[in-house]
């Protein structure tokens, strides 16, 4: 209760916690964009179990990693090293590296399932006879849901190591890793079946999310070669791809008015 009361009388830990939320938050949608494709596959009776079973899963992988934070923190320690760099950046560091921790491979195996993943539902929705992929068979009605809930814990143990390691660089703190953690997984359990249903609606999003999806593939592996990509810029790229979106949902809607 005492340390309870002293985390909330300390400005630097509301400082901490409010900037992680946020960071939570954001690594959170993209998560949450990759359920919404993947839940809206199943029939519609069964689209809401896999949501909520999936970030159930994410909430608590984050919960159980963050109690094995020494055992997170390790993960960034090198493996293995092919023993080659790129050259020296503006700041100095290498502007790639080999030298690989259990971290970068997460990540790179990540990025590599999220480029093949959106790469196949984009061939899917511009090929008028898709192939079944990996995890469908001859029987889809009867191991459907199965196969979304394993995809979808392969990409949250990604998004969870990910998550965690955000959060121990920004803060030693656990009780606020753990608020930060739980406000984010609620803002997902709330916006899940809104946006889920925003992009079942609207096919054009789809693409746009699969879009979204490849870029995020791409900065996994690049940042599991040790190339630091700019937060910023990324979802600066996203921000102003949604608004082209959203304006030319605008304008097919007042086309359709004037019809």
């Amino acid at each position: 209760m005492e340390s309870i009361q002293a985390l909330l009388a300390n400005p630097t830990a509301w400082a901490a916690l409010v900037t992680l939320v946020v960071m939570e938050v954001v690594l959170g949608i993209d998560n949450l964009i990759f359920i919404s494709i993947l839940s809206n596959k199943l029939p519609p009776e069964q689209r809401n179990k896999a949501r909520r079973l999936g970030i159930g899963l994410a909430l608590g992988m984050r919960l159980l990693l963050l109690t094995m934070i020494a055992w997170i923190v390790g993960l960034t320690a090198p493996v293995f090293d092919l023993g080659r760099t790129g050259p020296a950046g503006p700041n100095g560091s290498p502007s790639f590296e080999t030298e690989f921790s259990w971290k970068d491979l997460i990540l790179i195996a990540g990025g590599l399932f999220l480029i093949w993943k959106a790469t196949k539902e984009i061939h899917h929705a511009v090929d008028p006879e898709p192939v079944g992929g990996v995890f469908e068979t001859r029987s889809p009605a009867a191991i459907s849901f199965s196969s979304v809930i394993v995809q979808i814990i392969l990409l949250d143990v990604v998004f969870s190591v990910d998550s965690i390691l955000t959060a121990v660089g920004m803060t030693d703190n656990v009780a606020v890793m753990v608020i930060a953690v739980l406000v984010a997984v609620t803002v997902m359990l709330v916006a899940a079946e809104p946006l889920a249903n925003f992009i079942n609606r609207n096919p054009t999003v789809v693409m746009l999310a699969l879009g979204f999806l490849l870029m995020i593939g791409a900065v996994l592996i690049a940042n599991g070669f040790g190339v630091e990509v700019p937060k910023g810029y990324i979802y600066a790229a996203m921000a102003f791809s949604t608004l082209v979106e959203a304006l030319n949902m605008l304008s097919r809607r007042a086309k359709q008015r004037r019809a």
